[in-house]
Parts: structure tokens; C-alpha cells; sequence
């Protein structure tokens, strides 16, 4: 290689280099779009439950979990209260219904239902405050105890839901 191919090599070699040095990739493997230069705290208010038919330990799972995926997954720093954004509302319903019958006329499948009632506030972008419903359901053979499997499926429900308050507040889905 002559002193001419050598300087063209080591000059493209460098200008690599440097362009490469000014390329920044970022990934979010959590899904949260926000922008921590304005939106620093949320508050997130206790969600009691109003559905009528009560599962005691339910309103205390769902509010730990919502709480700990902001934690988890975001930077924000949890107040009491006036939180940039803010969270609150309620378990609106929870409840079974047959989901199918067998052919000789008994229940064959059953279905656990649970809704949340869900009220956003965004005090640095009000046009992002809504009031929706948010819900979740699971199936499980109508041969089997409620109690047997209501643990497994209120946490299924719970994570669901959680998971769709989060995407709809700070991912931006």
C-alpha cells in the first residue's frame, strides 16, 4: 500500500470514527415516552373497590401493582399528592358469568370479569387528561372452585389492566 492509499485509508478510518461517535441509538424496552424535563412526579390515589361482588385482597393487589410499574418503569418520583401526573379512580366491577353451556345443559366454561374506572391527569399537557374504563377478563372450566383459581386469574386480570393504564398514560398507545 503506498503513503497516498495510506492517508485516504487512516482520513476515512478517523471520519468512520467520528461519525460514528456522534450517533447515539436509545431504546426503551419499558414503553414510556416522557419527557423527564417536564414531568418529573406523579400522584397516584388509593382505587377502591366498588364492584359488587367483593374479593377482599383484590384492592390492595391492584394497588400495589399500579404503583409499582411507574416505579419500575419510569423515573418518576411518587408524591402524596399534585403530582404532574395524576391517577384515580376506582374498581368499577368484578364478577363471573357462564361463558359456555355443555350439551347437557350445565355450564361449561366460566368467565371472571374486572373493570377499573381510570381518571388522568396531565398538568403539564392537559390535552392528554381523560376518563376511561379499562378492563381485562379470563376463562376457567366451570369443574373447577372459583376460590381455586381466583388468586391466579385476579393477578392475571390485574397485571392486564395495569399494563393498559400504564400504555395509555406514559407510552403514548
Amino acid at each position: 500500500m503506498g503513503k497516498k492509499e495510506r492517508i485516504v485509508y487512516r482520513a476515512t478510518s478517523v471520519l468512520f470514527a467520528l461519525l460514528l461517535a456522534g450517533c447515539t441509538v436509545s431504546y426503551k424496552f419499558n414503553g414510556a415516552s416522557i419527557n423527564y424535563d417536564i414531568i418529573k412526579t406523579i400522584s397516584i390515589d388509593n382505587f377502591p373497590n366498588r364492584a359488587l361482588y367483593q374479593w377482599g385482597p383484590m384492592e390492595a393487589m391492584f394497588n400495589n401493582a399500579l404503583s409499582d410499574i411507574y416505579v419500575n418503569q419510569t423515573k418518576l418520583q411518587q408524591v402524596n399528592r399534585n403530582g404532574d401526573l395524576h391517577l384515580s379512580g376506582e374498581i368499577t366491577a368484578y364478577d363471573q358469568v357462564n361463558k359456555s353451556i355443555s350439551s347437557d345443559g350445565y355450564s361449561s366454561m366460566m368467565q371472571l370479569r374486572m373493570t377499573v374506572k381510570v381518571s388522568f391527569e396531565n398538568a403539564k399537557v392537559p390535552a392528554e387528561n381523560f376518563e376511561r374504563q379499562f378492563s381485562a377478563s379470563r376463562e376457567f372450566d366451570a369443574s373447577q372452585q372459583l376460590n381455586d383459581v381466583q388468586d391466579e386469574l385476579v393477578n392475571q386480570m390485574i397485571k392486564e389492566i395495569v399494563e393498559q393504564i400504564f400504555n395509555a398514560t406514559v407510552a403514548n398507545w
